[in-house]
């Protein structure tokens, strides 16, 4: 924060930044001096400045002038201050600058910007000033405000409250040119909320709690949201690519891989460059960029937002005023990679939680590698470990921020050969220890922790990573703590490994103890696997020391799957063959969480699943644990629910079709009668079968006498064939 005014210091205003200079140079500046252009547009006007006296305002303007040549170039005597019939000033200034562009960065870049701990700047445009405020625009006489009536608007949230009472969960599709809001209704059609014609270009998404509903324009961005599917807000970013929020939605990142133009009026957001390597390809709108996204990573408090400078250092923000912290960037020499800590981390023996993020950086000379854990604000790094032969790391944050894993690639000396190390930070006990798991001979390609648990899976290959003909053959592990005294966690144990599978994805339950190990994007294997670790079932002898009992609950096979989704609930596993990764099947299919096929539906030119997902549950700790406690209870009014909707369903079903029947039944006596009445009218027969079986009978006899009909019949008894020469 910049020095106070009231305060300010001599040493503050170093003559050298001025162009202060004693002696008369008038002439010489008249000969030389750039013409300013003509008219106002290079004008501003600065307000919220400190009332200052005569004798203090040389003092201030020096002040001043130190923020307003960051934008562009001016002098102290550019600089207008009004003074008012008390001998103070009036709070504001003019300033004048060399170019009207120069004007234009200073409304943009100073306006809101703290002068100091008490004054904030506002800075418009003195063409501004005189389009708005010249005469006949401003009456003389004050005139209150007229205030509109209050209109309620509709709740963002009353997705929470399904009419139904069974607590389902929506989702949203995409597919063709429509995108629609549905109901989940597991094995039944889904109930459509809302369906749209061209709602989108590229495609749609959840903002992080779920109140809103991305669409993607080449114009911007929209927010939809409320039971109205209205437009909340809009957002102007031609071209846009990529949509990233904060993780408590105060905050929007939007990225297009084409340079931003900002007119001269200004512009709400701000705009910063990023690599120009990235380039969006095909239609499949989320190919991977070429440079890091987010681009901008926030803390779990969304108080702070950074961005990493490859190789040199981390800036951290400020919100919401986007001031760097501390003015100045944390210089952390060949830093690669960084990721916040997904919460605020209570950590043992410290009073003060703030949020904390990794970071590592690679072997530079003679310097080892390293992996670091910051506290923001106090940028106090609270603990750092060195590695070596390192080739690549992986940072793994569990949900709760309990734990890190840093997952270290090395090479041999020779660099022939590869091994994996997990590098497992225990962030909440008292000085962060690190334990490491086993070394692991294999390179892990997937990593993947138990949501609000303590548990992990990884995947594995012998293989070298990369494109090939025939994906390689994996390997599954899981890892789990052992038992330990009360709350304590035992150190990390191998449950069991896996061979020979084709698996690559890990997709764990938001609820923790499921997990779907699947293999997606691959066109020679399309397996979900179903796991279970905490299985109620007998343990085996060597696992009792462990906090897990696995077990296989099914499998099921979803040709060209390309994504898999967990609902909020942790209740359903949504999977679909996406039409931007190939065209062949498209569509999704629906399963619980043990893997039973709810709902399968083949849709031509499927492009995007997602569920909605839910804000954090409002239920204390003490309501949460009363609940499980009372699970059994619960169950049964469910399961009587769910009885009761089957029933009354099948009930439906079975009116409906008897109401056809009786339909058809009517029709069908009113087309007979209509027959009858028009043979009547026509004289003919009302049954004719009656009258031809009569007919033919009067043929068959003649006055009662008997006919003798005769029947000549022709056999052939023997036949030869004889060749004659």
């Amino acid at each position: 924060m910049a020095p106070s005014f009231d305060h300010l210091r001599d040493e503050d205003l170093d003559e050298d930044d001025f162009d202060v200079d004693e002696v008369d140079i008038s002439d010489i500046r008249e000969k030389y001096e750039v013409q300013l252009e003509q008219g106002y547009d290079a004008f501003v006007v600065v307000d919220g400045l400190p009332e200052v006296t005569e004798e203090q305002k040389p003092k201030l303007v020096k002040f001043l002038l130190k923020k307003l040549n960051t934008v562009g170039k001016t002098r102290e005597d550019l600089i207008f201050m009004p003074m008012g019939e008390d001998g103070k000033s009036m709070r504001f200034a003019f300033v004048e600058y060399s170019s009207p562009a120069e004007a234009a960065a200073a409304c943009r870049q100073l306006d809101l910007v703290p002068l100091d701990k008490k004054h904030t700047l506002r800075v418009n445009k003195l063409t501004d000033v005189d389009r708005y405020g010249r005469e006949g625009r401003i009456d003389d006489e004050y005139t209150p405000p007229q205030i509109e009536e209050f209109q309620e608007k509709e709740h963002l949230r009353s997705f929470m409250a399904d009419p139904s009472g069974r607590g389902r969960d929506q989702f949203v599709m995409f597919r063709g040119e429509t995108v629609g809001v549905f109901w989940n209704n597991e094995k039944d059609t889904p109930e459509n909320i809302v369906d749209r014609q061209h709602w989108t270009e590229t495609f749609v998404q959840w903002s992080p709690l779920g109140t809103y509903l991305t669409s993607v324009h080449a114009q911007g961005v929209q927010l939809w949201g409320g039971p109205s599917w209205t437009r909340q807000r809009r957002f102007a970013h031609p071209f846009v690519n990529l949509v990233a929020f904060s993780p408590n939605e105060k905050y929007l990142v939007t990225w297009s891989n084409r340079p931003i133009s900002i007119p001269e009026e200004g512009h709400p957001a701000l705009s910063l460059d990023t690599p120009a390597a990235a380039t969006a390809e095909g239609d499949a709108p989320k190919k991977a960029p070429k440079f890091p996204w987010p681009a901008f990573k926030w803390s779990a408090d969304d108080k702070y937002v950074a961005r990493l400078n490859p190789g040199q250092s981390i800036s951290v923000y400020e919100l919401p005023r986007m001031n760097l912290l501390d003015k100045t960037a944390i210089k952390i020499e060949g830093v690669v990679d960084f990721d916040w800590a997904p919460a605020t981390v209570q950590r043992d023996g410290v009073k003060t939680y703030e949020q904390l993020f990794c970071f590592w950086t690679p072997e530079i000379g003679s310097n080892p590698a390293r992996v670091g854990l910051m506290s923001i604000p106090s940028k106090q790094v609270v603990r750092s470990l060195n590695l070596f032969s390192v080739s690549d790391a992986k940072l793994h944050w569990q949900s709760e921020g309990a734990y890190i894993c840093v997952k270290v690639d090395r090479h041999s000396k020779s660099k022939k050969s590869q091994a994996t190390t997990l590098e497992i930070f225990r962030v909440k006990e008292k000085g962060v220890p690190v334990e490491v798991v086993d070394t692991i001979k294999d390179t892990v390609i997937n990593f993947a922790w138990e949501p609000k648990g303590d548990r992990f899976v990884i995947i594995s290959t012998t293989e070298p990573v990369g494109a090939t003909a025939v994906p390689p053959k994996t390997s599954v592990a899981f890892f789990c703590p052992e038992k330990a005294k009360g709350n304590a966690v035992g150190n990390f144990k191998h449950l069991r490994t896996l061979e020979k599978k084709n698996s690559n994805a890990i997709y764990w339950s938001p609820k923790g103890r499921f997990v779907v190990v699947a293999t997606v994007a691959n066109t020679q294997s399309s397996d979900l696997d179903f796991y279970d670790l905490d299985f109620e079932g007998e343990k085996p002898e060597s696992d009792k020391d462990l906090t897990a009992n696995l077990q296989l609950m099914n499998t099921a096979d979803h040709y060209g799957v390309t994504d898999v989704e967990w609902d909020p609930s942790g209740r359903f596993v949504a999977t679909w063959a996406s039409a931007w990764k190939h065209s062949m099947e498209n569509g999704y299919h629906l399963y619980d969480f043990k893997g039973e096929q709810l709902r399968e539906e083949a849709i031509e030119k499927f492009k995007q699943f997602q569920w909605r997902p839910r804000p954090a549950t409002l239920l204390s700790k003490e309501e949460q644990k009363a609940i499980r406690r009372n699970l059994r209870e619960y169950s049964r009014i469910f399961e009587q629910e769910d009885a009761e909707r089957i029933s009354s369903a099948d009930v439906a079903v079975v009116e409906a079709r008897r109401h056809l029947l009786e339909e058809w039944f009517a029709w069908r006596e009113s087309i007979v009668q209509e027959v009858a009445e028009e043979r009547e009218i026509y004289g003919l027969p009302a049954d004719p079968a009656a009258e031809l079986i009569k007919a033919k009978t009067s043929e068959l006899s003649t006055d009662g006498e008997e006919q003798v009909i005769e029947e000549i019949m022709e056999e052939v008894l023997e036949e030869t064939e004889e060749i004659v020469q």
